[in-house]
């Protein structure tokens, strides 16, 4: 794998992040750290979406100015993003000086080309959806099906896009690469709108929107959010027409791009369109994530069930965010809707993080120590011909041959049950534990077998951390420094024996990765 390019949308900031906008995020920071494990060359884009009448509006009613408040409100996503350890190598602002000055050549360009043109129009706009709808995509009582809000009476003269131009083009590519929408199950969807596309408007006048970059040769008119917000996958990039950056032809086009199914329609007709009217490759895949409910109720304003990305971490005085990414990236199967809930929450990461995985490797250093003073022996390791207890050497290859599934399953974004597949490695070697019963052998005085037992599961142990290292890169940095194991080692690197002989461990080196989120040394508060 020569590069791996991958984007979220990127937000809007007329109000701060909640936990749907997290959900997005961890997604995109397990696959951009699964794929650092597969190759040095990857990028990892996200950033904010900061211009339109929504923000001139609330900036107006609070008595700042817009870019005051794209400010505050940006900060704050920057700020959740650190909390959650989100690792992306650009945060992209649309208020960008480099962005803006592209943005302005992509318009001009298309102009030229005869994609965009100036055309009067009467619509239904809807403010929230920053779009013009048809009625028919309105309710009966002719609200907005998103907002639930009357979309307003506009009458302009804007630029348009011609969108109706490229319409047979996407639906070829859509049906010649079945993998370019993700889950495939949503690109029946997509089909079917397309079916009745019209060309769209990519400028407002200024009289009614002033927050907005400016159409180059028309002071009058403020290049509107299609152009403008998509346009920022390439813009980060360096893209020009006439001199393009190392940086683009490097990474454009992107490997996958993680949007929410809301904003579907946009990321695979409107996007698609923009980018074969500049002459450039789509991406290969638009991954279209499900919504995230709160005790299985929609978020909502009204409801007072919006929680803060942070919150959780609060609320359980968790000193790192891995049990949340791990708890958010496996609440629902690819591309379907998932629920967060404090009391499925703390099932969850105490049942795979803490009891399972943090358990076993806790207790199988422990008896290292107690038996062999934490030291591991030559003869304690086994291979296809030497093995004294039967299946050692299968739940090797079981654990190394996971890497290969784990890795299919990122190739079509499956996060969630990649996730499943790394815990079933750590149940077998449960089982194998159970079924071997060290602490027998060794009362029993079979030292080497027992020896074999620990160093078996130890050497799955550094397989585990390996994996479990994009969901949970805190835990998975302690497992690997307990274990004396590179974690920053590529997956195609890793054997099945990462255990080296001699001394690992000590008894004061041994600390749980990972408490129960409702044990008192956890949750800080109970002492209080």
């Amino acid at each position: 794998m020569d590069k791996f390019y991958l984007t979220t949308a990127i937000d809007y900031v007329n109000g701060a992040p909640h936990i749907g906008h997290a959900y997005e995020k961890i997604l995109t920071d397990i696959i951009a750290r699964h794929f650092s494990q597969r190759t040095d060359n990857m990028y990892f884009l996200t950033g904010t979406d900061e211009h339109g009448i929504k923000i001139q509006k609330t900036a107006a009613a609070k008595g700042i100015t817009p870019k005051e408040l794209c400010d505050a409100n940006a900060q704050k996503f920057k700020d959740a993003w650190k909390a959650l350890d989100i690792n992306y190598n650009r945060f992209i602002r649309t208020t960008d000086e480099d962005h803006k000055k592209i943005v302005q050549k992509i318009f001009k360009k298309l102009v030229e080309n005869g994609d965009i043109y100036k055309h009067s129009y009467q619509g239904l706009y809807c403010s929230g959806c920053e779009c013009f709808l048809n009625e028919k995509d309105l309710t009966e009582d002719g609200l907005c099906p998103d907002h639930l809000k009357k979309p307003e009476v506009v009458s302009e003269e804007n630029y348009f896009f011609k969108l109706t131009k490229y319409k047979d083009a996407i639906i070829k590519h859509i049906k010649e690469n079945p993998d370019f929408i993700v889950p495939a199950f949503r690109a029946n969807e997509v089909l079917n709108q397309l079916e009745d596309i019209q060309d769209i408007s990519v400028s407002r006048a200024k009289s009614n929107v002033q927050w907005g970059i400016d159409v180059l040769d028309d002071p009058e008119q403020s290049i509107y959010v299609w152009i403008d917000a998509l346009s920022n996958y390439i813009t980060a990039l360096g893209y020009d027409d006439e001199n393009p950056s190392e940086m683009f032809k490097t990474y454009w086009p992107a490997d996958v791009q993680v949007i929410g199914k809301d904003i579907l329609k946009f990321h695979s007709i409107y996007w698609p369109a923009i980018l074969l009217a500049l002459g450039l490759p789509l991406p290969k895949h638009i991954y279209a994530h499900g919504w995230i409910t709160i005790d299985e109720s929609k978020m909502s304003k009204s409801l007072g069930n919006v929680i803060s990305p942070t919150a959780v971490l609060e609320a359980f005085n968790l000193e790192h965010p891995d049990a949340f990414r791990y708890y958010m990236a496996t609440s629902a199967p690819c591309g379907k809707d998932g629920n967060y809930s404090d009391d499925d929450f703390k099932e969850k990461v105490n049942a795979h993080l803490a009891n399972s995985m943090g358990n076993l490797l806790n207790r199988t250093l422990s008896m290292l120590v107690k038996y062999f003073d934490g030291e591991v022996k030559e003869e304690f390791f086994v291979n296809a011909e030497a093995e004294r207890i039967k299946g050692s050497y299968a739940l090797l290859k079981q654990a190394l041959g996971k890497i290969k599934v784990v890795e299919n399953h990122f190739n079509h974004f499956e996060i969630a049950e990649a996730a499943q597949e790394i815990i079933s490695i750590v149940d077998a070697a449960n089982k194998y534990v159970t079924d071997n019963a060290p602490w027998t052998l060794a009362k029993e005085e079979k030292m080497t077998e027992c020896g074999e037992v620990l160093t078996t599961v130890l050497n799955v142990m550094c397989i585990i951390s390996a994996l479990i290292y994009p969901y949970c890169p805190n835990i998975a940095a302690n497992m690997a420094k307990q274990l004396s194991f590179d974690i920053t080692k590529k997956l195609d690197d890793i054997t099945e024996c990462e255990i080296k002989a001699g001394k690992l461990i000590t008894k004061e080196e041994i600390h749980p990765v990972f408490l129960r989120v409702d044990s008192e040394l956890a949750d800080k508060s109970t002492k209080k």
